[in-house]
């Protein structure tokens, strides 16, 4: 055989001590996402380095590039990860309940916080370092967009009219789901002094009170339409 027909033929990485090279791969990979999660989730975002990752998961700093071309690419996928896990935890329960808007609206919003408790490090992640990290930001919006996309099948499956065109009403699910991430995100800091319960309590009643809204909602947006002024709001 030739030299040339000789480097043609692709390299087969051989097991090592009978794990293939592929599996050692991802077992690599899944320890670096462990470890960043762990510093994300405790010393912040500016503990999320290639050494300090590397070293929080036993590894040489040489494996870190095989799974992430740099910090920021482990943080977007570390932070992912996450998100997917917690709107499938929220879709699960919604799922599990009765198929009516209390009950539903309630179930979701509960898995939320149940979500939330079941690994401290994403209440810290949560209140702290999407507000703090430049990467983290985008991903927050991305994030947030996802959650009312999820608010807006609900009411699609639940509602037989949603009593909106669908323009509003994805306006309506991204401005709530936006304000309520604040409004947790706060209450995580401690900038909302109120029982976990009480807050839950709140965001159902919250959820459910939209579903009056579009009669009023409709009239203002045809009267900005036509140039036509609201009523004065009348003081005591």
């Amino acid at each position: 055989m030739s030299e040339q027909g000789r480097a043609a033929r692709p390299y087969a990485a051989r097991p090592y001590k009978g794990v293939p090279a592929a599996e050692r791969r991802a077992q690599r990979r899944a320890a670096l996402m462990e470890a960043a999660w762990d510093l994300l989730g405790t010393a912040g975002w500016r503990s999320v380095t290639v050494r300090g990752v590397s070293a929080h998961a036993g590894l040489n700093d040489r494996y870190f590039y095989e799974s992430f071309p740099d910090v920021t690419g482990l943080l977007v996928a570390v932070v992912d990860e996450q998100a997917a896990r917690g709107m499938a935890a929220i879709q699960a329960a919604a799922r599990e309940a009765p198929r009516h808007m209390p009950p539903r609206t309630r179930a979701a919003v509960s898995a939320v916080f149940d979500f939330l408790a079941e690994d401290p490090r994403r209440g810290h992640v949560m209140a702290w370092e999407f507000a703090a990290s430049p990467a983290l930001q985008d991903r927050k919006h991305k994030i947030i967009h996802a959650i009312a996309e999820i608010f807006v099948a609900e009411v699609h499956e639940l509602l037989d009219e949603t009593g909106l065109p669908e323009r509003d009403l994805r306006l309506t699910a991204l401005t709530i789901t936006a304000g309520l991430w604040e409004t947790v995100a706060s209450w995580l800091r401690g900038d909302v002094v109120t029982s976990r319960d009480h807050l839950i309590d709140y965001i159902v009643a919250l959820l459910m009170a939209t579903t009056a809204l579009p009669p009023a909602l409709n009239d203002q947006l045809s009267r900005g339409a036509s140039g036509e002024s609201a009523p004065a709001l009348q003081g005591k």
